[in-house]
């Protein structure tokens, strides 16, 4: 019996707008203080009328572009209806049957495969609950916000495609300004229909669905889908049934659990919004106008960074999925182009290159994390680590004063040459000054000479890190091991 997973997914995105859906409240589900951000309107009173938010509309219609979809001639809005305690109105305002964008197709680089998108529609979010000591509340700020839901066809055939596929659609929204797409503040969510398809005897067979909620890192995408596929596979092997049901994440055993029975589509008696008649998409925006102004999108950019800047794909892939990142990289790749126009070494050029990227992807990146610092907030100029990387490559520091030196960087924004030039940070490279160094810990460790001279090369190592503490870590190790071997070699020290 062979067995092959089919996954779709249903992702959420909030929208970046200044109010929310249908109402003039503002955007903003983060507010701390409950029930602040509402009106008569997200609070779903008698008598009052949603307007449509313009801005949110043509967000949408922006991602349909972005990912070649089919955008719909008109704009139709659909009552969603369900009881809950966190929707007050007794229904939600969704799309139905003609949702803004469909028939997209988004190609994984990593994995070589098409995924079809059924369709891009727009909806109102929900409240928030808060269960406390036994009781339970509701905050209504996050009410109304408009909600972009993305649904793919069950193309996905593993963990692994999933989150290449949701990691581009976060980097896509922030492309175009119009999502943070913050999956633990809640701004980015995906669920996961899953069931697996066995062949047996030639036919085929698929289980029921499974929807897996609850996942809010690209961490928990990877988990939740590779458990219930497992664990559904068990299932089948052990000839028991798959029950169709809402089941969520829990990070903690690292299990699926159930939640409750799965509803179908008439449950929740779709009909036409009353209070919204349709809107022709044409007399909102010009199509052929939104789709000039959209920018570079983040496969473009990791196939030209490969090519341009010859970074791997795993590298372009570091930059791409994060903008602000991948724009300071070109900045200061741009600020390095005028010094390496001078040089005629392209072993240099790649070097500088190569420390340019690491340097921004572990050393900077990991002091930001450290000081909580965000790219917004960074007193870092491209132009100033540009600099940094520079004098690395000419010998000037080593990489211990260049982490130093850009610690310093990222609390006063300085430029590094003034740093280097105040803290005294400059390589020692004078050879009367590291002679005198090496000389002197060469009489403070007979034992390491003595083995040097029985053939314990490795004792060399040893002494180099002596020197390198005597001088703080500013001599050049490489010119070190060159003066010790020297003088080891001699008859006398």
């Amino acid at each position: 019996m062979s067995v092959r997973p089919k996954i779709g997914l249903e992702i959420h995105a909030a929208l970046r707008t200044r109010t929310k859906m249908f109402c003039d409240s503002p955007n903003n589900p983060l507010e701390s203080e409950p029930n602040k951000n509402v009106c008569p309107v997200c609070l779903g009173h008698p008598g009052t009328l949603p307007v449509p938010n313009r801005a949110a509309i043509i967000s949408v219609i922006r991602v349909g572009l972005a990912l070649g979809g089919k955008i719909a001639p008109r704009i139709k809005f659909d009552r969603k209806n369900y009881f809950y305690p966190d929707l007050p109105k007794g229904y939600q305002i969704s799309q139905y049957d003609e949702p803004i964008v469909s028939e997209c197709i988004v190609h994984l680089p990593a994995a070589d495969k098409d995924i079809r998108i059924r369709r891009v529609h727009l909806e109102e979010d929900a409240g928030r609950l808060l269960h406390e000591k036994g009781n339970t509340f509701v905050d209504f700020n996050r009410a109304g916000v408009p909600l972009m839901e993305l649904v793919t066809e069950p193309d996905f055939s593993s963990a692994e495609e999933v989150v290449e596929f949701a990691r581009y659609i976060q980097a896509l929204l922030r492309y175009l300004h119009v999502s943070d797409a913050d999956m633990e503040k809640g701004q980015l969510r995906v669920e996961a229909n899953i069931s697996v398809c066995r062949w047996v005897r030639g036919k085929a067979q698929e289980s029921a669905k499974v929807e897996v909620k609850n996942l809010n890192s690209f961490r928990a995408v990877q988990r939740a889908i590779a458990y219930e596929v497992t664990r559904q596979e068990k299932l089948l092997k052990a000839r028991e049934k798959v029950v169709a049901e809402t089941r969520g994440w829990d990070e903690a055993r690292g299990v699926t659990v159930s939640q409750r029975s799965k509803e179908e589509a008439h449950d929740y008696r779709y009909f036409p919004e009353p209070d919204i008649t349709p809107i022709a998409t044409a007399s909102l925006v010009d199509l052929q106008e939104v789709a000039r102004e959209l920018p570079e999108l983040p496969f473009a950019k990791r196939l030209r960074f490969t090519r341009e800047y010859h970074l791997t794909p795993a590298q372009a892939d570091a930059l791409i999925y994060e903008p602000a990142l991948a724009d300071f990289y070109e900045q200061a790749v741009s600020e390095l182009k005028e010094w390496e126009q001078q040089q005629q070494d392209k072993k240099l050029r790649a070097k500088s290159l190569q420390l340019l990227f690491n340097y921004l992807t572990s050393d900077l990146r990991g002091l930001m994390r450290d000081e909580g610092v965000s790219f917004e907030e960074l007193r870092v100029a491209p132009a100033h680590f540009a600099e940094l990387i520079d004098l690395i490559v000419q010998g000037k520091i080593l990489s211990r004063q260049a982490k130093d030196i850009l610690k310093k960087m990222l609390h006063t924004g300085e430029l590094p040459s003034l740093i280097l030039e105040r803290e005294g940070l400059h390589t020692v490279r004078d050879a009367a000054a590291l002679d005198a160094v090496v000389r002197e810990v060469l009489q403070e460790n007979p034992k390491a000479v003595a083995d040097y001279r029985k053939g314990k090369t490795a004792s060399v190592q040893f002494l180099v890190g002596k020197a390198m503490a005597k001088l703080k870590g500013r001599g050049d190790p490489n010119l070190l091991r060159v003066r010790f071997c020297a003088l080891l070699d001699e008859e006398e020290l």
